[in-house]
C-alpha cells in the first residue's frame, strides 16, 4: 500500500489526544508513507499537544456536545453544520480515505463529514462510559473498537487503549534501579507512586502527605507527583527515613511506573490502561463528576484482584494508614496484585487498530477500483 491518507479526529482532552498520537504513531510504523492530518480546535489542548507529536493540524470550529441525548443536543445545529462543513473542506484538501475517531469536540463534525463523502469511519471509545459523539457514530459504521468488553457500543470489539511504545513495552524489573536512582529513592524497599494526573488532584496529595510519617514508620518510599500548581507540604524525616520525593510533574512516566510497586491515582481511561500495561497495582480513587464515570474505568481490574477502589470521600490519612499500608507492607499480595494487574490490560491496540485502518483503506480502494 502506498501514502494511505488518514484524518484522526480526537482532540481537546489529553484522554481524547494520547491515544489518537499513539494510533498515529503506530500507523506510521507500520506504513512511513501514511499522510495522517489531525483535525482539532482552538479549545482545549490540540494546538499544544498534537504539533508537539509531528502531525499537521487542521482547526475546525469547536462543538461541544452534551453527554447524554438530551434536549441540549436539539439546539446545536446551527453551529454543527458549520463545523461540518469545516471538516469536509479538510477531507477534500487532503483526499482523505479514512476517518479515525476517539471521541471529543471534533469527531461528531468528521463522523458527519465522512459519512456524506462515503468514507469508511473507524470508531475509538476509552473509556466506559461513551460519549455521545461515539454513540452516534456506532450506528453509521462497523468498525467499532472500545477498551473493554464492558463499553456498551453497537458493533464494539474491545482491544484496550492505544499506549506510546515506552510504556506498552515497558520491562518494569530491569528499569527499576535506574528509576529509583533517577528520582533519589533507595534500590530497596516498597515505593508507593503517587499521582493524581496531569492537573493533580488535592484530595489525594493531602491524604498521602498526610499520612507520611506512618509510611515512614512502615519502611514505605514515595514518589509523590503532585501536580502543576499543587504544593505539597511534608515534614522533616529523620536521615535514616524512607524517601518522600515530591515532584510537580513527570516528563516520561514509564520511570515513574518502573520504581514504582504500587500506585494511588484517579481511575481516567489512560490511566487505568497504562498501569494495567506494565502490570502496576494501584489503589483508585475515581473523581467524583460526570456520574462516576471513573469508577466504571477503574471496575474491571478492581474485580479481577488487580486494584483497590476508594471514594473521594473515604480518601484521608487514616485511610491509608489502615488499609493501604498492610497491601505495601506486603510483598507477596503486592505481586499477586501485579499479575492480576497485568492479566487485566493490554498492550497491542495502537497496532491492532492501525492495522484494521490500513485494512479499511485496501478494502475503499479495491471497492473503487
Amino acid at each position: 500500500m502506498t501514502a494511505p491518507r488518514v484524518v484522526v479526529a480526537g482532540g481537546h482532552s489529553a484522554g481524547h489526544i494520547e491515544p489518537t498520537m499513539n494510533f498515529a504513531d503506530a500507523l506510521r510504523r507500520l506504513e512511513p508513507t501514511a499522510e495522517i492530518t489531525a483535525l482539532g480546535t482552538v479549545r482545549g489542548l490540540d494546538t499544544t499537544l498534537i504539533p508537539a507529536r509531528g502531525y499537521p493540524l487542521e482547526l475546525i470550529p469547536p462543538v461541544p456536545l452534551p453527554r447524554t441525548l438530551s434536549r441540549a443536543l436539539l439546539r446545536t445545529p446551527g453551529r454543527l453544520h458549520h463545523s461540518v462543513l469545516a471538516a469536509a473542506a479538510v477531507l477534500d484538501r487532503v483526499r482523505a480515505e479514512v476517518v479515525v475517531g476517539f471521541g471529543g469536540y471534533v469527531a461528531m463534525p468528521a463522523y458527519l463529514a465522512a459519512r456524506k463523502q462515503g468514507l469508511p469511519i473507524v470508531i475509538h471509545e476509552a473509556n466506559a462510559r461513551p460519549g455521545v459523539a461515539n454513540r452516534l457514530a456506532a450506528r453509521m459504521t462497523t468498525h467499532v473498537f472500545t477498551a473493554s468488553p464492558n463499553v456498551r457500543l453497537a458493533h464494539a470489539t474491545a482491544i484496550g487503549i492505544p499506549l506510546r511504545p515506552a510504556i506498552a513495552g515497558l520491562d518494569r524489573p530491569a528499569l527499576r534501579d535506574a528509576a529509583r536512582q533517577r528520582f533519589g529513592l533507595r534500590p530497596g524497599g516498597p515505593v508507593l507512586m503517587v499521582t493524581g494526573g496531569s492537573q493533580g488532584a488535592k484530595a489525594i496529595n493531602a491524604a498521602v502527605s498526610g499520612a507520611a510519617s506512618a509510611l515512614r514508620a512502615n519502611g514505605v518510599q514515595v514518589l509523590h507527583i503532585t501536580g502543576p500548581g499543587h504544593v505539597v507540604e511534608v515534614p522533616d524525616g529523620d536521615p535514616a527515613d524512607p524517601p518522600y520525593v515530591v515532584i510537580p510533574y513527570v516528563d516520561q512516566m514509564q520511570y515513574a511506573y518502573a520504581a514504582a510497586d504500587f500506585a494511588i491515582c484517579r481511575s481516567g481511561a489512560m490511566t487505568c490502561a497504562e498501569l494495567a500495561a506494565v502490570g502496576l497495582p494501584a489503589a483508585y480513587v475515581p473523581l467524583p463528576l460526570r456520574g462516576g464515570e471513573q469508577r466504571l474505568n477503574a471496575e474491571p481490574v478492581v474485580a479481577t484482584g488487580g486494584a483497590l477502589l476508594v471514594d473521594d470521600a473515604d480518601l484521608d490519612p487514616a485511610w491509608i494508614e489502615t488499609t493501604l499500608i498492610p497491601v505495601l507492607t506486603d510483598p507477596e499480595r503486592i505481586a499477586a496484585m501485579s499479575g492480576r494487574a497485568s492479566a487485566a490490560g493490554a498492550a497491542d491496540a495502537d497496532v491492532v487498530l492501525a492495522r484494521h485502518v490500513l485494512t479499511a483503506v485496501a478494502e475503499r480502494r479495491g471497492f473503487a477500483s
